[in-house]
């Protein structure tokens, strides 16, 4: 809302009486969030704060990898920052106005928040949803069933004007779901379920284990394979499971993971160089590349040894153009015999944080 000098001097004659106080409360409501239950094209839209407000400061490249779970606030407001703390654009499937709320209330510094649920393919094409996406100045895609993501987003314009805002050098971050579509190459859930690290190192060749590429492209993770609730969720088999198919269809030795924990994110600025922050001790593991596998073949069990793993901490520094890890918090080799993940003992991984 703008306010002119002219018309300051009239709202502090008018505040005196009834008419003051009803002048006020218009005032507060021009702020207050659009919780009208807007369907249009295929989707529902809210907005919160001033959408007239200009960025108060220039955007700065970056992505916010959030394991899910609680947010760690510190690394939201590193993504608010390079927003220019101008307007955040939360793109979902379900649910409503809950991440525009904690951006715009909780952690504030922005000057508005708009929200997009999308309900069906359609709304990935409409004139209004991919303007509102080319005015963002950071994007947030939320949590829930990444499948949708795929199912409505995949080969539309919206997918081109995702990879758009990152080249126009803006911030882009995603949490669980949100998350795992981020690397070059992710798990789709495209049967409906969530694969368990037992079922995938089982038989990583079927067809639960479905793996989408060619739908983001984000600097920096064109070899990678993203997965969230990592530690908390035991997915590190999973992720040995989803890199050795992803290797055995590509045939590619250069492929890496990397899995989040829950209340952790993974911040990676221009430059390719990533920090964690996390509100439980949670890091961001570095899963690979792994050697070929010994045993891949339909309907059997993996065998693959000595697969790397390093633990990004609060302390680390992860450099993405090549994978380097200055101060791991840990470091460990796995094997997977038959299907079954064993865990060498030297300097090996912690337990998952509460």
């Amino acid at each position: 809302m703008r306010l002119w000098s002219h018309r300051s001097v009239l709202v502090g004659t008018l505040c005196r009486g009834v008419l003051g106080a009803v002048l006020a409360v218009c005032c507060t409501s021009a702020f207050a969030a659009d919780t009208t239950d807007s369907r249009r094209n295929g989707y529902r839209y809210y907005a919160i704060g001033d959408l007239a407000a200009p960025r108060p400061a220039p955007t700065r490249a970056g992505a916010m990898l959030v394991g899910g779970g609680d947010w760690p606030y510190p690394a939201f407001r590193w993504m608010i920052e390079r927003a220019g703390h101008g307007r955040i654009v939360i793109l979902r499937a379900s649910g409503s106005t809950e991440a525009q709320e904690e951006f715009f209330r909780d952690i504030g510094g922005i000057t508005a928040a708009q929200t997009l649920v999308f309900e069906d393919r359609r709304a990935a094409s409409d004139p209004q949803v991919l303007e509102i996406v080319r005015q963002a100045d950071g994007i947030f895609l939320a949590g829930g069933d990444q499948s949708n993501y795929v199912r409505y987003w995949k080969g539309t314009p919206l997918s081109r004007a995702l990879d758009a805002h990152v080249r126009a050098g803006k911030p882009i971050g995603g949490t669980s779901a949100g998350l795992a579509i981020l690397g070059a190459h992710a798990y789709g859930a495209m049967d409906g379920g969530s694969l368990t690290s037992k079922d995938a190192l089982r038989d990583p060749s079927g067809p639960a284990l479905t793996l989408v590429d060619d739908f983001l492209h984000l600097p920096y993770l064109e070899r990678v394979l993203t997965d969230s609730h990592f530690g908390k969720r035991e997915r590190l088999g999973r992720l040995i499971a989803m890199l050795a198919r992803l290797a055995q269809k590509q045939g590619r030795d250069d492929l890496v993971g990397i899995g989040v924990d829950e209340y952790t994110a993974l911040c990676i600025d221009g430059d390719g160089i990533g920090r964690v922050f996390s509100g439980n001790g949670g890091h961001a593991w570095l899963v690979g590349p792994q050697p070929a596998a010994e045993v891949y073949a339909a309907g059997k069990p993996l065998s693959v040894r000595a697969v790397p793993v390093l633990g990004v901490g609060g302390d680390s520094v992860l450099h993405l153009a090549d994978f380097r890890v200055e101060r791991p918090a840990f470091s460990a080799l796995y094997d997977v015999e038959a299907g079954r993940l064993v865990r060498r003992d030297a300097n090996a991984a912690p337990p998952p944080p509460p």
